[in-house]
Order: C-alpha cells, then structure tokens, then sequence
C-alpha cells in the first residue's frame, strides 16, 4: 500500500493538471501532485534525464535498470525490466543488470562500452566516496566527457527517484506486472 494516494485525475490540484494531459500521469507524477510547485520543477528535470538524447536508449536503460537493482527499488525494476527488453537488450543482459543468480554480468555482456558503464554505474550508484581509478579509467577510455557527464546525472536522477519510489511504496502498474510475467521475470524482491 503505498504511504502517500496518489492523486486522481479528477482531483488534480490547478498546477498539476498540464501533468495529467494525457489521464492518469502514473504514480510519480500523481503523487507529486500533492505538492504541484515541486512538480513543475522535478518533473521537467527527469524527464530531460530520462528522454531520449544523444545517448542510445539502450545504453540509458543499462543504467536505470542497474542502478534500480543496486538501490534495491522494486517498483523502479519492475517498471524498467519490460522498458529494458524494448531497448534491445536480450533476456540474459536484463537478469543479469537485475543481478539474478547465475547471470553474472561479464557472460551477459561482452562488449567493452557496457562492460565500463555497468562498472561505473556500480561504482557511482552503489559506492561511497570517489569512483576509484580503474573503474575511472575504464569509463573515460570508453565515453566522451560530454556522455560521462550526461550518464552520470542519469544515474544520480535514478537515484532520487529510487529512494522517492521506495519510500513512497508506489505501486507497479497491472500492465506492467503482466509483461514481466508474459516475459518470464518474477517481480523484484
């Protein structure tokens, strides 16, 4: 149950609506709504971060599926795992980005850009402190400034809505629930 209802179209306070254009905005945005002037804020702000750019959407879902599942969010890796698949992404790469067993990350990927962002990722989502040098290393040998730049705000921007989706309990979607079965995962634990 989540710790905040989100909020019904209907119901949408006057600064919130341009959000619930198209109904019901999902449960972020329906549970900013309690507060519309941090939406107007936040809102614009992730979905610049999260909107298609110079990046691969591939590449994109690499990271916010990764660091969802280095955050422990379950509504972030139920929500991103089919979003995942429509990237490009193969079934073994989203195990193993979600970390289930006997999907280790190195035979699911191969390729040396993944390999560096998966790394980084881990090392910025998960880790305390400075990112070490290997690991530095490996992704600026990889990414041009401006791509480490912009994939790093991405996990960061994750981050917040990690914390924000588990704090809150927001519930996953039926839709969704139903193409994670439909595609053989079980829900995030």
């Amino acid at each position: 149950m989540p710790v905040v209802q989100p909020i019904p179209p209907a119901q949408a306070p006057l600064l919130a609506r341009p959000f619930y254009g198209g109904g019901d905005p999902g449960p972020i945005a329906a549970t900013l709504a309690h507060v519309p002037e941090l939406m107007e804020l936040a809102l614009p702000f992730i979905g610049a971060t999260l909107s298609p750019s110079a990046l691969p959407f591939r590449t994109k879902e690499i990271v916010i599926l990764r660091t969802s599942c280095v955050m422990g969010c379950r509504y972030c890796i139920d929500s991103h795992t089919p979003v995942a698949l429509d990237s490009g992404l193969t079934g073994a790469q989203v195990r193993a980005l979600r970390a289930e067993p006997g999907h280790p990350v190195v035979s699911a990927f191969t390729d040396e850009r993944d390999l560096a962002l998966i790394g980084w990722t881990d090392a910025v989502g998960g880790g305390k402190g400075p990112v070490d040098d290997d690991t530095t290393k490996r992704m600026t040998a990889a990414f041009a400034d401006h791509e480490v730049v912009e994939l790093t705000l991405l996990i960061g921007a994750t981050l917040l809505l990690n914390r924000y989706a588990t704090a809150l309990r927001l519930p996953v979607g039926e839709e969704t629930v139903g193409r994670l079965v439909d595609a053989g995962f079980e829900r995030a634990a």
